[in-house]
């Protein structure tokens, strides 16, 4: 079998640590997606251990339904048992192929759907006055104006394209293209994506590349096209951060952050006429499914303007 590893007859399986290696190796998972199967995995692992249970030998379908069962009495969510579930079925499926399971008992697993909730959004003219470029006292100091032209750029992009908080700080000066007005990202499972750029992004991006990053550059800064305050690549907490307070101060919006401006972006486009392959090209989503949300999104919008503007709604 392709892939598969040699065991000594009598010899245990160190499946956890495999399947870990897998992820991040062979199937090129972020940091954060391994960190998540991680956790979940080792906690069945762990469920499975307590009750006696050899792994990946003894995993079978009443393992898997005790550890679940187990996650609904301490009062976890059903999103969060939902997801719990994927990743048993993740494992199980691996320890199958490996040879460690002489049938999967993730296929038997049935858990209750997670309730789906529409993500917030912005309003266009939300958005519209969220990418106000920041007003600038003479006084500013160099450092404060840079982060500035910095923060202005980061809200920019990161509406333009809808893409991932963990794909923008990730961004070198080479993968911007002004001329064409597009970037060039890596998502997901290192699967590259070219991503179009709207004219104020660029704008904004040029602004920051030529009177920003070289106030915060320094020998450490390497090719990054967005820096902290220390020169080095900017970090996804300070992106949250400055995201969470700048649409604070946006008369009425949600509470959003980096998330919230590629859910923005995407119902946006929805509304605009795009259609959904668009969509789903753009946002680098691997399959059309979870693009369809936002389609829930705008009928959502539709009707609530309706029932606020139709005198017989």
């Amino acid at each position: 079998m392709v892939g598969s590893e040699v065991v000594e007859v009598g010899k245990p399986v160190d499946a956890f640590d495999a399947f870990v290696r897998h992820l991040r190796l062979e199937r090129g998972l972020s940091e954060h997606t391994v960190r998540a199967y991680a956790t979940d995995v080792r906690a069945l692992v762990d469920h499975a251990t307590r009750m006696g249970r050899e792994v990946p030998g003894g995993l079978d379908i009443g393992v898997l339904r005790s550890w679940l069962a187990l996650l609904t009495t301490t009062g976890k969510a059903r999103t969060t048992i939902a997801r719990h579930a994927a990743s048993a079925r993740v494992f199980t499926a691996f320890c199958t192929r490996r040879g460690w399971l002489a049938a999967d008992p993730g296929l038997k697993l049935a858990t209750p759907k997670a309730h789906r909730t529409l993500p917030s959004v912005l309003s266009q003219a939300q958005a519209a006055t969220l990418l106000k470029p920041s007003e600038r006292p003479s006084d500013l100091g160099r450092v404060e104006a840079a982060r500035q032209l910095r923060d202005d750029a980061v809200l920019e992009l990161l509406y333009a394209t809808g893409i991932r908080v963990g794909e923008l700080v990730g961004l070198d000066i080479d993968d911007i293209d002004h001329a064409r007005h597009v970037v060039r990202v890596l998502g997901k499972g290192n699967k590259q994506r070219t991503v179009p750029v709207g004219v104020p992004a660029v704008k904004a991006l040029e602004r920051w590349q030529r009177s920003g990053r070289p106030v915060l550059a320094t020998a450490e800064s390497g090719p990054a096209i967005f820096l902290g305050s220390r020169g080095r690549r900017l970090d996804q907490r300070a992106v949250r951060r400055m995201v969470h307070a700048r649409v604070a101060q946006v008369v009425d919006a949600p509470d959003l952050g980096p998330h919230g401006l590629r859910h923005s972006a995407a119902t946006h486009l929805l509304e605009g006429g795009a259609d959904l392959r668009t969509v789903q090209e753009i946002l680098g989503h691997a399959t059309l499914a979870t693009t369809q949300v936002y389609t829930h999104v705008s009928v959502e919008r539709l009707r609530a303007t309706y029932d606020r503007a139709h005198p017989r709604a």
